[in-house]
């Protein structure tokens, strides 16, 4: 009778621990389906949390807060800036920007970026700048704040701005590869001629980032300029929404993946001596479609002053640098 018993209490302690190891198992595989940059660091009675739900998606009225995938469209107001700041330095968050200054693009915008830059982004991260350049001497030398450094690499000029535009994708992979994946969990890639005017802060930090185009955030699909050449990889005869080269980012592997994405069909299409509409632009377009963003970056983020219709944009945050192509594009 009792060795019946002991032989039912090994079983019952069998069951248990077999409960227990497929519980641990099954919440093993439910965090990792949660996008890392999405919790918070569980802090002394603090419970981790999706920072997006504290998200007021109701909170701008007239404009698109999400997507149909459910991806948020960050929009001033919607967020608390406080408490993404807070969360993201408690998890040690670190932003690498990239920016490219090559031929007269150095002189005329690189000093601007950086200086603005340092009033304006991510701060209170850790934030590491890479600029490429063809002429590392001429790189200004300014003051950085705690937490900031600067890293300059050397690329080659092409003699095309269209192939300086277009290769870039190619460094920004190889260099995310050997670089910068060692040193910090996000990337940021910029145009150099633009201006920082206003917080930009860690509420644009996600998983893959887009920038929707100011051009194209109130206009019809049909409007947008994707490729529509069916001999192009990036053609494209519909999508979500147009999305702007000037800037986008996210976690170290999920830009790689983008780059990587668009350098190949470029290459593709140059092998057979096809060049898309809006060159990486019109690829990145065209993975955007294919891989959804995560996160969506309002016009705030990136604008115009030239477009009169601002009713929309309530803080200005970046703003494109006026244009000289006729000087900056000749040899």
């Amino acid at each position: 009778m009792s060795g019946l018993r002991e032989k039912r209490v090994g079983i019952f302690c069998c069951l248990v621990l077999l409960v227990v190891s497929f519980t641990a198992l099954y919440l093993r595989y439910v965090a990792s389906l949660v996008p890392a940059d999405s919790l918070l660091v569980a802090s002394e009675g603090n419970l981790s949390i999706n920072l997006d739900d504290t998200l007021n998606f109701g909170a701008r009225q007239g404009v698109e807060t999400r997507t149909s995938w459910k991806a948020p469209i960050i929009w001033e107001g919607m967020f608390d800036p406080k408490l993404y700041d807070q969360e993201h330095i408690q998890k040690k968050s670190s932003v690498a920007l990239t920016v490219f200054a090559v031929g007269r693009y150095l002189d005329a915008y690189l000093k601007t970026f950086l200086t603005s830059a340092e009033q304006h982004f991510m701060l209170g991260l850790q934030v590491t700048y890479y600029v490429f350049t063809d002429q590392p001497d001429k790189v200004p030398h300014f003051e950085l704040g705690p937490q900031r450094s600067l890293k300059v690499i050397q690329v080659e000029k092409h003699s095309r701005w269209q192939d300086i535009s277009m290769m870039r994708m190619k460094t920004i992979s190889d260099t995310i590869e050997s670089e910068i994946c060692h040193h910090c969990n996000y990337v940021f890639c910029f145009d150099v001629d633009q201006e920082f005017k206003g917080r930009f802060g860690s509420e644009a930090l996600g998983d893959s980032v887009a920038q929707i185009h100011a051009w194209y955030y109130k206009t019809q699909k049909q409007s947008f300029t994707y490729d529509r050449n069916p001999k192009s990889k990036a053609f494209m005869e519909s999508g979500d929404y147009y999305y702007h080269a000037a800037l986008f980012g996210g976690l170290c592997e999920h830009v790689k993946k983008l780059a990587d994405y668009c350098f190949l069909g470029i290459m593709e299409d140059k092998l057979n001596d096809v060049e898309a509409l809006w060159h990486d632009e019109s690829h990145l377009n065209k993975y955007f479609w294919l891989h959804k963003p995560t996160r969506l970056l309002s016009p705030e983020y990136c604008w115009d002053q030239v477009i009169s219709d601002h009713r929309d944009i309530n803080v200005i945050r970046l703003i494109w640098a006026p244009k000289h192509y006729d000087i900056l594009r000749t040899k």
